[in-house]
Parts: structure tokens; C-alpha cells; sequence
């Protein structure tokens, strides 16, 4: 199973040149359109939020969210009697979180605002935060080192004088890199909770190492159709740029962070060649500069 999407650019002598501008976007948006299968896929993913909750305690609010999302974590940190502020590209994600705020009581709604912007370009005047998060790999669609300083100059615009920033995203898989690109690796069976439905599921892996890009297609087809009917098939792709740890401590660096803590995992273990996932605390250099005189 292939998905249908614009392919990767060719150059000369049929030599790849990397993922064009359009098969990225087209890559992003596929994974995000469909509210709420996201929404039934992640929201028992809890080892986050519970870090990202006492984040929220440390520092205080109010929260900026970049990639808010259907509200995973935002949503939690209401509830703990924060005050957030949601920002998403998507208009999808954001009618899910509002469907989802109908049902909290009216002092959770009143703490979450939702703003429709882009991560690389937003701007809240006179307003600044303590706390900026961009959970659960919200880096890893910024392709390109123009959209990441875009938006590592928006977060240090928006922090206060001792703010923190924090991230994760995954680890690089060099494993995974190697995958043969044209094979599909098949993955265990799921089952839909909405309807019952059964999927066979599968997953093939294609890494351009001029930009970096992981393309990740997962195809799923329906292993029980109903009788005398052809079994249902959806494609959805998935691009993550991928930063390797000594790359994203100079790119926090060279555009005025500095990093005060990383750890690899959310129970604040210690990074280490085999860990998953990279979560980062950064901060202002000017900022740390003043705290030291």
C-alpha cells in the first residue's frame, strides 16, 4: 500500500534531492485532519502530561502551548488551575479541544484560550509567559532551520525575564534510518474503540539524509470486512524532522538559549544513547546572564 501525495523531488541521474516543500506540508496536514481518530489514538499517552503538569507547578502560568493539539496536556493543566493559552495550526485539532471543552466545568473553559497561528510566526502583545512548552515532537515539523530560529525568536519574545522553554522531541533511530524504503513492516493488529472495527497495520520507512526528514507512511486495511464487500484501506503519512542531541543544543545556542536541563525521559532520567525521546529546558541567555551578576 502507497500513499498518494506529492513524491519526493528527483534531480538529475535520478538522484533525490529531498522531500519537496509541497510532500512535507501535505505530510503534516494528513496526520492532523482527522481530529478524532488523533484524538482515540494519543489520549491515553499520560507519561507527558504528567511532567508537563508539574512543569506547570514549578514555574507557574500562564502556559503557552505551541501545537496545542485536541488539548492532551493543556486540558490537564487547567484542570491543576493554570491558565493556557492553545496555539494550533489545524483548524481540525481546535474544533475537537472546543468539543472537548463543552464538557469541563466553566472554570476549566475559562482558563484555556485558543488562538489558530502558526508556531513560526505568532505574536501576543504585552503578553509575556513563564512557561512555553511544545510538547509531544511539535519541533520535528519545523523542516527547515528559517522555520525553527522563526520560531525560537518568537519564544524568547514571549518569555519572562527568568522563563523557561520546554521540549521534546524523539531521539534519533539510526535503525530505523536503514529500513528498506520500499518494504512495509507490518505492526500489530488495532482495533477501533469507536466502532470495533479491526485494522492489519503496516509501516514503511523513507529517511532523506539531505534534510533530514523521516517520511513515515502507515497503511491500514480493514481485516474483517463485511461479507461480500471489499476491505476498507486508508494510507496516513507522517514527516518528522529529526534532530540529533549535539545538533539541537547548537541551534538552541546560536539563536539565544541555553540549556538548564535534559533528561531522557518524562520521570527526568538521564539522557543516554538508548533513551526515546530528548526533553529540554532552555533558557534566555540574557536571562541567565542577568541571574549570574
Amino acid at each position: 500500500l502507497r500513499a498518494k501525495g506529492p513524491p519526493m523531488t528527483r534531480g538529475k541521474k535520478g538522484s533525490r534531492e529531498g522531500h519537496s516543500p509541497d510532500a512535507l506540508r501535505w505530510a503534516t496536514d494528513a496526520h492532523y485532519e482527522d481530529a478524532e481518530r488523533y484524538d482515540r489514538t494519543y489520549r491515553l499517552r499520560r507519561h507527558d502530561v504528567a511532567f508537563y503538569r508539574e512543569m506547570a507547578a514549578e514555574h507557574g502560568g500562564p502556559v503557552l502551548e505551541l501545537g496545542v493539539g485536541t488539548g492532551r496536556v493543556a486540558l490537564a493543566i487547567a484542570r491543576d488551575g493554570h491558565e493556557v493559552i492553545g496555539l494550533e495550526r489545524m483548524a481540525p485539532m481546535l474544533a475537537k479541544l472546543r468539543a472537548r471543552l463543552a464538557s469541563e466545568p466553566d472554570a476549566v473553559r475559562e482558563r484555556i484560550e485558543l488562538v489558530r497561528g502558526d508556531i513560526r510566526r505568532f505574536r501576543f502583545p504585552r503578553r509575556r509567559f513563564p512557561l512555553v512548552i511544545a510538547p509531544f515532537n511539535v519541533l520535528m515539523h519545523l523542516y527547515r532551520r528559517e522555520e525553527l530560529e522563526a520560531m525560537l525568536a518568537c519564544v524568547r519574545a514571549h518569555l519572562t525575564p527568568r522563563g523557561v522553554f520546554v521540549l521534546d522531541v524523539r531521539m534519533p533511530d539510526i535503525r530505523s534510518f536503514t529500513r528498506d524504503p520500499e518494504r512495509a513492516f507490518k505492526c500489530p493488529r488495532l482495533r477501533d474503540p469507536s466502532d470495533g472495527t479491526l485494522w492489519d497495520t503496516a509501516e514503511m520507512f523513507q529517511y532523506d539524509a539531505l534534510t533530514q526528514v523521516q517520511m513515515i507512511t502507515s497503511s491500514f486495511r480493514e481485516a474483517e470486512p463485511a461479507e461480500g464487500l471489499p476491505p476498507r484501506v486508508y494510507v496516513k503519512p507522517l514527516a518528522h524532522r529529526q534532530f540529533f542531541p549535539q545538533e539541537l543544543e547548537l541551534q538552541l545556542h546560536y539563536n539565544g538559549f541555553s540549556i538548564v536541563d535534559r533528561w531522557g525521559d518524562f520521570e527526568r532520567g538521564p539522557i543516554h544513547v538508548d533513551c526515546e525521546t530528548q526533553i529540554v529546558v532552555a533558557r534566555s541567555r540574557s536571562a541567565t546572564r542577568s541571574a549570574r551578576r
